[in-house]
């Protein structure tokens, strides 16, 4: 079988694919869309990341392809009903980035909360501002979670450390799992007008783009 791996992946994925003894494998990040049309002609197989855009035209180019694999969690950069309908497979890495992503969640949660950003470009500016940036401690702070799923949960995890009140809005998780979780299950109005921090984590659809729209901002 010959892979196309047409984004950047790192050195330790590309590497298991070269030991396997019947797999060929074409490293071609950053090509156009009319480059990868060509290059995927004769591959039974495309490894992506979120830069390639796996359209129905691109699908049609490839008659040889069985599977179309993203080294990572969404899959809105690949036509889903075209693949399927081709008999192609669709699959993602649902589990690898889940608890760098919750971490850097955190992590930006705490640097809001703290000014960091603000208060380091005032220091590089030579000034000490030590009052201006004083910041908010998150402890008995009520955080927001939309989307209890993976990372949600692992968000969640974190928080609880931090003597944070959990709240959460997920339609899919039911009341008793959340309570479980340490997270009070509560509607989506309730969680914008409730929490201090909101934090999305859900796949994007037709339900959930711009969930945190105008409207959204005018309830927190």
């Amino acid at each position: 079988m010959k892979v196309l791996i047409s984004d950047n992946l790192h050195q330790d994925g590309i590497a298991i694919l070269e030991r396997h003894p019947n797999i060929e494998v074409e490293v071609r990040p950053g090509l156009s869309p009319a480059e990868l049309k060509k290059a995927i002609k004769d591959a039974d197989a495309l490894a992506i990341r979120s830069a390639t855009k796996v359209t129905a035209e691109l699908i049609d180019a490839a008659p040889r392809r069985k599977v179309v694999g993203r080294a990572g969690t969404g899959l809105d950069n690949v036509d889903i009903p075209a693949a399927s309908k081709r008999g192609i497979v669709v699959m993602n890495t649902p589990g690898g980035n889940t608890i760098t992503t919750a971490e850097h969640a955190v992590s930006l949660m705490m640097a809001m909360a703290r000014n960091i950003p603000q208060a380091a470009a005032s220091m590089r500016e030579g000034k000490w501002e030590k009052k201006k940036f004083q910041g908010t401690e998150l402890l008995n702070k009520t955080l927001g979670i939309i989307g209890l799923g993976r990372i949600g949960s692992v968000v969640a995890e974190r928080a609880l450390g931090l003597k944070m009140r959990i709240i959460g809005y997920d339609p899919f998780i039911p009341r008793e799992v959340a309570v479980t979780m340490g997270i009070e299950s509560v509607s989506l109005d309730e969680l914008l007008a409730r929490s201090d921090f909101i934090t999305l984590h859900t796949p994007k659809t037709k339900d959930t783009a711009k969930i945190l729209n105008r409207k959204a901002f005018r309830k927190m």
